[in-house]
């Protein structure tokens, strides 16, 4: 039988747990250094099943330049051990950045991903990369899995919150 999950806010001892999952996933996520993660941990949720971390989540404002209130949210590092993929984990720890975020309004959800089927289906629709430029010039810069952020295959999408 399938255990009870809780979805809530990270905790500095939860940091070289994160890390791991990162890691487990690195062929599908960005890389994070413990250092990075524990500067962030306000921003990262933990799922946990029977008290098993099962999944995390983070998330990066994005400005919108002259125009602040069009702000976006990147969902980013979204993991979620193979054991406990298709319980609705992952799209609990999604539902709990737009929570978290919504009293900002942002005025909308970016994720760059290889997954855009479990995006699809939580509303988001695939976009243009022109679209999410801001992510491509502060966190694709910096990738050192692709030379060109137009020819990763990473799928950009987004989910409109207004």
């Amino acid at each position: 039988m399938a255990g009870e999950t809780l979805v809530r806010n990270a905790r500095l001892a939860d940091a070289e747990r994160i890390f791991a999952l990162i890691h487990l996933n690195r062929d599908q996520l960005m890389s994070r250094s413990l250092g990075n993660i524990v500067e962030n941990i306000d921003r990262f949720f933990v799922a946990e099943t029977d008290g098993e971390m099962s999944g995390c989540v983070t998330y990066q404002i994005h400005p919108e330049l002259g125009n602040a209130a069009a702000a976006s949210v990147e969902v980013q590092s979204l993991a979620v051990k193979s054991v406990f993929r298709r319980r609705g984990i992952g799209s609990a720890l999604v539902e709990a950045v737009v929570k978290r975020v919504a009293p900002c309004r942002p005025k909308d959800l970016v994720a760059l991903t290889f997954a855009p089927e479990f995006f699809g289906a939580l509303g988001f629709v695939e976009v243009p990369k022109t679209q999410v430029m801001h992510k491509l010039y502060t966190g694709c810069i910096n990738c050192t899995k692709h030379t060109d952020p137009f020819t990763c295959p990473e799928i950009a999408m987004k989910r409109s919150l207004s």
